[in-house]
């Protein structure tokens, strides 16, 4: 079933507001940014198959894109990036949804230790970045905390994550296929 929820969307003329600011209200969708530079034809799925669970999910086609800190002296995996659109069967606030993403990161053995210094290299099963929300159409008391601050103009309002903004490219071409596919 294709949603046109993304249809109209242009990155430029969107809100930015910091995921703090933002951590108790409630989220009915969202947009994601899968990575992988480690097994990523394992963990990719599995970590699909979770978020199917949450709800519905649309995909943009898969990237192989090198590691943007890899040098020649110290080359590193290339990662498969995968942009992922999430109409939450439930609505959540972005702090359970930042830990049921944590969760399944480490389900798929995200490991978050700090690197060693004989291991420079760093393997990562699965990445999982916030980089849109749709905020829950029934929050009324989100509407009025942020309409003030023209943050959001309306409940179909979609806030960019600042912090992951500007989109790496891999980042905006996923989020743009999205978009273009009519969700």
């Amino acid at each position: 079933m294709t949603h046109r929820a993304l249809a109209d969307l242009n990155l430029e003329d969107l809100k930015q507001c910091a995921p703090e600011q933002l951590q108790t209200h409630s989220v009915s969708a969202v947009l994601l940014a899968l990575g992988s530079n480690y097994q990523a034809e394992k963990y990719l799925p599995r970590a699909r198959e979770q978020l199917a669970a949450l709800g519905e999910i649309q995909l943009s086609t898969a990237f192989q894109n090198p590691d943007f800190t890899a040098t020649p002296e110290l080359p590193k995996p290339d990662y498969t990036n995968q942009c992922v659109y999430l109409t939450l069967t439930s609505a959540m606030t972005l702090q359970q949804l930042q830990q049921t993403f944590k969760k399944i990161e480490s389900d798929c053995g995200r490991q978050r230790c700090s690197e060693s210094i004989k291991n420079p290299i760093k393997k990562v099963a699965m990445d999982i970045d916030i980089l849109l929300i749709k905020l829950d159409d029934r929050e009324n008391s989100l509407s009025n905390y942020l309409a003030p601050k023209k943050i959001v103009k309306n409940s179909e309002q979609w806030i960019i994550m600042a912090d992951r903004y500007p989109f790496k490219a891999h980042e905006r071409a996923g989020v743009e296929e999205l978009i273009l596919s009519g969700l």
